[in-house]
């Protein structure tokens, strides 16, 4: 039975996305417990393979057609890919939480949503290349048309730019898959392993080409400065319950496909026998961590903040894969992990506190641990974790790959750390700052009462009345101001107890991750 979980964990999904639809016909809100009962099973059918691969130490491989490769198709779950399916299942059912009141609603979205979950899984489990690529184009797609539930011109034009942007990332990719084939003559990863030096060696043109069309590729999906264009206004301007879906999964999976491709399919000995694409990678990702950083803390509107931030938290794991060393590999799976836990949180506090008093920008955070103290704490909470400060899961990934670049004695990349490490503080102090010590001035956003536990944007405390008459222009798509459920801050508060909590499971995370990422190491 075990055998049959990874197809599950794709194909489940993926047809269950028509039954909104159709029983739409007859119940108009029949999406979110459809999408609320698939995700919740595969996040449970995900742990139970996740913890089958870590007791036997043996990698789970489903045939699909019960046809071996390299006819044949594969999924496989292993000590690497299992971890990203429970965080995929597991997160998109957490943000369902958020969207049953935050929306947005609709058996079309709980379509596309599901659609996505599908597309990520199988993004994660598939050994085949070629479906690589077309699970990237079901990600691609669905994540267009969730960005584009926003309604708004802004979310159009954001979601065509996503759609022009990220198809040339996948036909980039699919350009370099082409030329693998063309070298090997096969599309399966773990026969390209062995195909790439016996058919045609690692400097043959023909390898080095289709090794720089899926780094860029990717660089493009995991939005790797200067290719990071498309990435501010999708997370700005899609709708609040899509965007921590979005920054939490969507990249975070796709920086796991480039590691898998980069260490399980072109080796490290590929690496070794050229030693200016470690330096290439090494380079882009240094100046993705700095540029991201920078213009993070150049902005206003906190979810521009958190996107420019994502530019360079990915930067981070990039250039820790042109460390080659087992330290820092196993710190850039750590802080992929981590990543997407705090920024997805991050993207619900901030959906929360928009839903809570209308506030979007640095400026409208003034007093918010007033008027909302646990949605403030949590995006506090969350926010020191993203900086790094211990014990947090941002601690834990960060430190593996400084201490990384300094076995490799690549100090320039500590120094990068340490570096993104302060701009990180300065972007985050800005907003403790704003919600913990500025007073509310002229009640900048909205007269929402808070819905929180906290009190209204009333300077004094002085709980106003429920009218947001004179608060912002409610935007389409987004749920208007004053309307926060307990499901939407239970959420938003889980996601600060697991990034502080899963800080003190780094010995864990090292002992389940080192021997897989040993082996690629060591062949």
């Amino acid at each position: 039975m075990i055998e049959n979980v990874p197809v599950l964990l794709v194909v489940v999904p993926i047809l269950a996305a028509t039954l909104p639809h159709f029983l739409g016909l007859r119940y108009d809100r029949a999406g979110w417990t459809i999408a609320a009962l698939v995700t919740t099973a595969s996040f449970g059918l995900a742990i139970w393979l996740a913890a089958t691969v870590f007791t036997t130490g043996e990698a789970v491989v489903h045939q699909l057609g019960g046809f071996p490769r390299p006819i044949g198709i594969e999924l496989v779950a292993d000590r690497l890919s299992t971890p990203f399916a429970v965080l995929v299942t597991g997160v998109s059912a957490g943000v369902l939480a958020y969207t049953r009141t935050g929306g947005p609603r609709g058996n079309s979205f709980y379509s596309a949503y599901l659609l996505l979950v599908g597309g990520l899984s199988g993004l994660t489990l598939t050994g085949d290349v070629f479906n690589m690529f077309v699970f990237l184009e079901i990600v691609g797609l669905t994540t267009y048309a969730l960005i584009s539930k926003g309604r708004s011109g802004e979310s159009a034009v954001a979601a065509l730019k996503y759609l022009i942007i990220g198809t040339v990332g996948a036909s980039l990719y699919l350009i370099g898959v082409g030329l693998l084939f063309v070298a090997t003559g096969t599309l399966n990863m773990t026969d390209l392993a062995t195909a790439i030096p016996e058919q045609a060696g690692y400097t043959d043109p023909l390898v080095l080409s289709s090794f720089a069309f899926v780094f860029i590729g990717f660089a493009i999906k995991i939005a790797q400065f200067p290719l990071h264009s498309w990435q501010p206004d999708a997370y700005q301007h899609a709708p609040d319950g899509v965007t921590p879906m979005v920054a939490a999964l969507v990249s975070t999976v796709s920086a796991y496909a480039l590691f898998r491709l980069v260490y399980s399919v072109f080796t490290v000995e590929f690496l070794v026998a050229n030693p200016y694409t470690t330096e290439v990678v090494v380079t882009f990702g240094s100046i993705s961590v700095l540029a991201g950083s920078a213009l993070a803390a150049m902005q206003t509107e906190v979810k521009r903040i958190l996107a420019y931030s994502s530019v360079s938290q990915f930067g981070l794991v990039v250039l820790a894969y042109g460390l080659v060393n087992d330290t820092a590999l196993v710190g850039a799976q750590i802080h992929l992990l981590g990543h997407a836990i705090m920024k997805g949180g991050l993207f619900l506090a901030a959906g929360t506190i928009a839903a809570g008093v209308g506030a979007r920008t640095v400026d409208e955070y003034a007093g918010l641990a007033k008027r909302m103290p646990f949605a403030a704490g949590s995006l506090a909470v969350l926010g020191i974790a993203l900086v790094g400060v211990p014990p947090s899961i941002g601690f834990v990934g960060k430190w593996y790959i400084a201490v990384g670049a300094v076995e490799a004695g690549a100090w320039p990349v500590a120094v990068v750390v340490f570096l993104s490490t302060m701009f990180t503080l300065a972007y985050v102090a800005r907003l403790l700052e704003k919600m913990y010590f500025t007073p509310v001035a002229d009640r900048p956003t909205s007269d929402a009462v808070a819905a929180d536990g906290g009190e209204s944007g009333d300077s004094d405390g002085t709980r106003e009345r429920d009218s947001v008459t004179d608060g912002p222009a409610r935007v389409p798509g987004r749920v208007a101001p004053g309307t926060v459920s307990k499901g939407m801050l239970g959420v938003t508060i889980l996601a600060a107890l697991l990034a502080v909590g899963l800080g003190f499971a780094g010995g864990v995370f090292d002992a389940l991750l080192s021997p897989f990422v040993e082996v690629i190491l060591n062949g």
